[in-house]
């Protein structure tokens, strides 16, 4: 069942992208992204160091992986299911990003040795088939005293994240849970929260952004 959600959730997700790019200017909405992205690490004080190893997992066609161009001395690793559709898009174009590595896969089939200083995985941890595993997984491939950068869309009222589940009304998202659940989760799996900001609140959604680092025993 889970797999099958993902999957249609990940056909809406292209979708999405089609037609929410299909209007606009490649080179104006690529530079009010990079600002866009300059102004999210400002906000959560994450800056890089020289030759950092850098993911961006759920890169999509923009995503922070577009300061390469910036952060030239750092190898970057941008992973996305979807690429390969990505290439259609005016947006989205490797050449134009030489120090990153594009992987066309899900997070679940991403295999590396590679341990990274910074992981950003925003508004992707849940599109994961399992976001338990995939913690697991993050844990393990996370330097020490390095960041794990999660942004995430958490429901404010636990009786509608079954609602929400059981009639998808949020159909790109799989996964609905609580500020709660998911803190949870992070702490269970090992990771200590640094820095916990809430970016904006609706009706039925908040959206926080979470600096972890793992615990080392």
């Amino acid at each position: 069942m889970k797999n099958i959600r993902w999957k249609i959730a990940q056909w809406f997700e292209k979708k999405w992208w089609n037609n929410y790019l299909k209007n606009k200017n490649a080179k104006e909405y690529l530079n009010w992204k990079k600002k866009y992205w300059k102004s999210f690490l400002e906000d959560i004080s994450v800056s890089f160091k020289a030759d950092e190893n850098i993911l961006d997992i759920g890169c999509g066609p923009a995503g922070t992986f577009i300061l390469s161009n910036v952060e030239t001395s750092s190898n970057w690793s941008a992973i996305d299911p979807l690429l390969n559709n990505y290439m259609n898009l005016s947006v989205f174009d490797k050449k134009n990003h030489q120090n990153v590595s594009f992987i066309n896969k899900s997070f679940e089939n991403f295999e590396t040795r590679t341990k990274f200083d910074t992981i950003f995985c925003i508004n992707a941890i849940n599109h994961f088939k399992n976001i338990e595993e995939n913690l697991n997984k993050l844990h393990f491939l996370l330097s020490e005293n390095s960041n794990l950068i999660i942004s995430i869309d958490t429901h404010n009222y636990k009786p509608l994240k079954w609602f929400f589940y059981l009639f998808p009304l949020d159909i790109l998202h799989p996964h609905q849970y609580t500020e709660t659940e998911y803190e949870k989760m992070f702490l269970e799996n090992d990771f200590k929260i640094i820095k916990k900001k809430l970016s904006k609140k609706e009706i039925v959604f908040s959206y926080y952004v979470y600096v972890l680092k793992k615990n080392i025993t």
